[in-house]
């Protein structure tokens, strides 16, 4: 839980943090001692947490240049552990561990177990990836921290989730949003419901819609379902956590700062607004990060949340800057379309953007949209007038809309693709 019991103590923690971070980073990687030189900034002008202002922003693009060690601020003997996110383009981003790094990884992660109500008792089925990626290990270094039992199944292999979790009575499902819609559906056609112990789900890794939190939660019979964001550049998941409230995630707010910033202007965003999530690291040893933009989007939310945790919390997250498409003029994100959708109860939680350009040069947008289970085709046509007509009025661009049967589009374990760009 929180090393912090005030705002003020808060504050004054991400001070000294802030003033080590950048000083670290100065004395210890050549990248940032230039870059802050350019910048005109020197560590012993840090001396308020405003002046995280004058700070320069680093960027995916400043992780790539200095492959395969980027960012590096300690010595390479000093480096215990390297994860590396994908690269879906150019070179993989590898980051590097200290020791130290991971020790505060696993208690950033004890900590969201904590505070989604598991006790010691509790068995931890895991279903997201191993190997370089961040996630199966950083959800299992969590669990054995915290002090539960770890599964660590892994991605995939339906049969094998399936049989564990019957015999082994796993109580806490951890997963991408797609794999547990997935496990949901398929526990449902196999008629498992009644003899599994399921309590939680921890999902997480890609934007979700509220229908598919439903069918999750309703077909798997779980009590509550919790939101994890993550990323590798910031250690990896754990980072934050939706608590039992359901009022935003709250993140670890003694171990970054985040800001949220206009994602063009990179101007402060007012509060409430949404923008892009830039986060600076207060004890990162291996590779800190000072303003490192994110892509992510999503916006902080003002005062305390019910659940009475002082840290502050952030929203979902509404997708990633360049996850952004634009039709016709319209920016759009996924996540636009996920809310929608969420309000219309006999549509179902899956769905898919085509992009096409035409003979006239113009941008058409086509939605396929599975129907909710059990709806009856004869309403088909009503509701895709019903979809244009809201995604119309409400994201400011017309499409056409194709209702489709019930789970004809396909499943993933991994990150649902959603929008298909053929211009």
């Amino acid at each position: 839980m929180p090393t912090v019991k005030s705002e003020e103590e808060l504050r004054q923690f991400q001070l000294e943090g802030l003033k080590w971070t950048v000083k670290h980073a100065f004395e210890g990687s050549p990248f940032y001692a230039a870059k802050l030189r350019k910048a005109g900034v020197h560590p012993e002008n840090v001396k308020s947490l405003d002046d995280i202002q004058n700070l320069p922003f680093t960027t995916v693009e400043d992780l790539r240049a200095g492959y395969p060690f980027p960012l590096l601020s300690v010595p390479m003997e000093k480096v215990v552990r390297v994860h590396a996110s994908s690269g879906t383009t150019g070179k993989r981003k590898i980051l590097c561990y200290t020791e130290k790094d991971l020790r505060d990884w696993s208690d950033m992660f004890a900590r969201c177990y904590e505070i989604a109500g598991l006790t010691r008792e509790d068995r931890v089925q895991i279903a997201v990836g191993y190997g370089l990626w961040t996630a199966g290990i950083g959800f299992q270094l969590g669990c054995e921290r915290f002090g539960a039992t770890a599964i660590p199944v892994g991605p995939g292999n339906i049969d094998m989730h399936c049989e564990i979790m019957v015999d082994l009575q796993s109580t806490v499902f951890c997963c991408t949003a797609s794999m547990g819609l997935l496990m949901a559906e398929e526990i449902k056609k196999r008629g498992l419901r009644g003899k599994i112990n399921l309590r939680k789900v921890i999902y997480g890794a890609e934007p979700h819609s509220e229908a598919m939190l439903r069918n999750i939660q309703e077909n798997l019979g779980v009590e509550d379902t919790y939101d994890i964001p993550g990323m590798t550049e910031l250690y990896g998941p754990g980072t934050g956590l939706e608590c039992r409230a359901h009022e935003g995630i709250h993140y670890w707010a003694d171990y970054y700062i985040l800001e949220i910033v206009d994602p063009e202007t990179l101007r402060p965003c007012s509060p409430g607004e949404t923008g892009e999530m830039v986060v600076t690291t207060l004890r990162k040893e291996a590779v800190p990060l000072i303003r490192y933009r994110t892509r992510d989007l999503t916006r902080l939310i003002a005062g305390q949340c019910s659940c009475g945790n002082l840290l502050p919390r952030h929203d979902r997250l509404l997708g990633r800057s360049d996850d952004m498409f634009i039709v016709r003029g319209v920016n759009i994100y996924p996540g636009q379309i996920d809310h929608i959708l969420s309000k219309i109860p006999r549509l179902g939680s899956e769905y898919q953007v085509f992009l096409e350009r035409g003979s006239d040069g113009k941008d058409y947008m086509t939605l396929k949209v599975e129907r909710a289970e059990g709806a009856s085709t004869g309403e088909d046509k009503a509701l895709a007038s019903q979809l244009e007509y809201t995604i119309n009025h409400q994201i400011l661009v017309s499409g056409k809309v194709e209702i489709v049967d019930f789970q004809s589009l396909p499943r993933t374990e991994r990150k649902s693709k959603r929008v298909f760009d053929n211009r």
